[in-house]
């Protein structure tokens, strides 16, 4: 293994309030794609291995990237978002905390409800905060297996807890990362010893022309 590039899925139905009305790409998430796309054939970047996961966001976002030029899509389950809309309606029906309505509101409420799914004080998940990180630590080993470069296309929130696992990140790290995520960012790790090395966090290349910058998204 040379490399490892994970990338957020284009934005997709912002204003949903659950996970079936927002897992699909947005008109603007399909150009973030296709932009993202391109960008990595001007670079002349090849990769050995392309997974993504199941959701229809990240299937979308890999057809519009045209991922598929550069080997076989492998779709694994294993790689699909933790069900954020779900562990919310918990908290709000279990514990009386409201789901804010502006992107401000997620600065406090996603930490406190990733504390709570960490600390099991959420009755009846659909799945678990270490089922959670096991399938994401799944993902890491079998990616340390493969010889060649690696491109997986998931979301911001199992993106944060890959790193997570390869930074040591507490909890509250944790929350924060998965805040700053950008749609079709970049994220490499290369191989540093026997270690992961991240070098290089939520790039947008394809965005930082003037006339691309207002498709700089985070929902």
């Amino acid at each position: 293994m040379s490399q490892i590039t994970l990338v957020r899925h284009g934005q997709a139905q912002t204003q949903a309030k659950d996970e079936q009305s927002y897992d699909q790409l947005s008109d603007l998430g399909h150009t973030q794609a296709t932009w993202l796309g391109q960008h990595l054939v001007e670079l002349g970047e090849e990769f050995d291995h392309v997974f993504c996961g199941t959701l229809r966001r990240h299937r979308e976002t890999a057809d519009s990237m045209q991922a598929a030029s550069h080997a076989t899509i492998i779709e694994d389950a294993r790689l699909n978002e933790l069900e954020y809309f779900g562990l919310a309606q918990k908290m709000e029906t279990q514990h009386g905390l409201p789901i804010p309505n502006e992107r401000e509101g997620f600065l406090t409420h996603l930490p406190t409800v990733f504390s709570a799914w960490e600390q099991g004080i959420i009755a009846d998940p659909v799945e678990t905060f270490e089922e959670f990180e096991t399938r994401v630590g799944e993902m890491l080993q079998t990616f340390r297996t493969l010889d060649g470069r690696v491109l997986v296309i998931t979301s911001g929130g199992w993106i944060g807890n890959f790193m997570r696992q390869t930074l040591g990140l507490d909890m509250h790290g944790f929350s924060r990362i998965c805040l700053s995520i950008k749609n079709t960012s970049l994220h490499q790790w290369t191989p540093l010893g026997d270690t992961l090395a991240l070098t290089h966090f939520n790039g947008v290349p394809h965005l930082d022309r003037r006339d691309r910058q207002y498709a700089q998204t985070y929902l």
